[in-house]
């Protein structure tokens, strides 16, 4: 089975994640993707713990929207950093039968050489890179293009901090998110 993988902090999922996710699922092939919400990231984000349940709720939730997705509780339930390798390591000993694809933003590749033991993640997976607006196709010159894919996927202008902003602003965030998102941050009166 061709399994693609996508981390992320979530917050909150949103419409443009699953496009892309869709995208790259359709054009390489993939049988599924697992969503896979993080609890801490390497780079911490203030407060990033603070709503790790609703940031996994919420994609439990836009994972609904298709059959070929499927979300993961493996790095919010470690209550740890969360590093790639480790999450790959997981699947691979989960699902050995699997060929697994780690999807990541142009922004990612080009710093990817800095993540925990790169050339490992790329022994274990086929990295798959999309376009970001802002970003021109580059070659990351440290880790180069073998394991790596390049997807050209739709420019969505979505942003999850704009999300944010628009709810503690009181604006419709509807169409932004699937709707089953949308009620879960209203009834839990997240973003106020």
């Amino acid at each position: 089975m061709k399994t693609g993988i996508i981390g992320g902090t979530f917050n909150p999922p949103h419409m443009g994640h699953l496009i892309v996710a869709e995208h790259v699922r359709t054009g390489l092939g993939l049988d599924k993707i697992f969503f896979i919400p993080s609890y801490i990231t390497p780079h911490k984000q203030e407060g990033e713990s603070d709503l790790a349940t609703e940031r996994l709720e919420m994609t439990k939730l836009a994972a609904l929207s298709n059959d070929k997705f499927e979300c993961s509780d493996i790095e919010v339930k470690k209550k740890e950093t969360s590093y790639s390798l480790h999450t790959v390591e997981y699947l691979l000993d989960q699902y050995p039968n699997d060929a697994f694809f780690l999807i990541v933003g142009m922004d990612n590749y080009l710093t990817f050489h800095l993540w925990k033991e790169p050339k490992k993640i790329l022994e274990m997976t086929t990295l798959v890179v999309m376009n970001r607006p802002g970003y021109t196709k580059q070659i990351n010159e440290i880790i180069g293009t073998n394991h790596v894919v390049f997807v050209d996927v739709p420019s969505v202008d979505i942003s999850s901090s704009d999300i944010r902003q628009r709810v503690k602003e009181k604006k419709s965030i509807h169409s932004l998110v699937p709707d089953n998102v949308e009620e879960y941050i209203i009834s839990n009166g997240l973003y106020f």
